[in-house]
């Protein structure tokens, strides 16, 4: 039997929380890997140049085996308050293998009501964010794994991500000669990649930066959104389970 994968896409997304796990999962034996999203086409990402093509849409994808979802800087609350999206989510998860997310994706999930209850991890700007929609978050973690769910830290970790999900399916060893294949070895000239190892002056200037470049008027209104839905979906549920 073929193990489907779905990659989510949204415009302005960021592309290496995608790709990254992509380069990974694309080598997997007796799978089917597919881009979604709300239509097929060019998605563009948050760089304004870069687009991935959706080569599904999310009603074609009914049952997919795994589903990753990435984040991005500007466009999350976005994806939150997309409906289409979420609904997708919500109707697959309960017949995922795995259900992941990468960096900022974590919200989106949690957007859905898929981390309520668990552990979970995001981009560090975005950890506080995790508590909102009921889910404990583990800012130290670089993945963290709750049942079928697991979620990575920000960007670069979903490269980790997608090899540790190889392990899990394929087996260790396939695992290690994927990572061997992509001569995954980092060695970063600087040691600055979490905040616990940037100086206070660093991780202010980091702050400000992403601050700027993810100003965006409609974010207020799109968590609005995406509470409001999930607060209903919580009561319909409820209301569903008394009858």
């Amino acid at each position: 039997m073929t193990f489907q994968l779905a990659i989510v896409l949204y415009p302005g997304m960021t592309v290496l929380d995608a790709i990254g796990p992509y380069e990974v999962l694309r080598t997997l034996p007796d799978s089917e890997l597919r881009f979604v999203s709300n239509e097929v086409g060019p998605v563009v990402s948050d760089s304004g140049v870069l687009a991935l093509g959706a080569t599904h849409t999310f009603a074609e994808t009914p049952a997919p085996d795994l589903v990753l979802v990435g984040g991005s800087e500007a466009s999350t609350t976005e994806a939150m308050a997309n409906k289409e999206l979420i609904e997708w989510l919500r109707a697959v998860h309960p017949g995922t293998q795995w259900t992941t997310s990468v960096c900022s994706g974590a919200l989106i999930l949690a957007a859905a009501d898929i981390l309520r209850g668990h552990p979970a991890t995001t981009h560090w700007a975005a950890q506080p964010a995790l508590a909102a929609f009921g889910a404990e978050s583990r800012p130290h973690d670089r993945i963290v794994r709750s049942g079928k769910i697991v979620t990575a830290a920000g960007v670069s970790a979903g490269i980790d991500l997608g090899l540790w999900l190889v392990g899990e399916i394929a087996g260790e060893e396939y695992a290690q000669l994927t990572q061997l294949g992509i001569e995954y070895d980092p060695h970063p000239p600087f040691d600055t990649g979490h905040p616990d190892k940037a100086s206070p002056e660093l991780l202010r200037k980091a702050r400000l930066d992403m601050t700027k470049r993810a100003a965006n008027p409609r974010i207020p209104l799109d968590v609005a959104t995406a509470v409001w839905r999930l607060t209903l979906h919580r009561i319909r549920d409820r209301a569903a389970a008394r009858r």
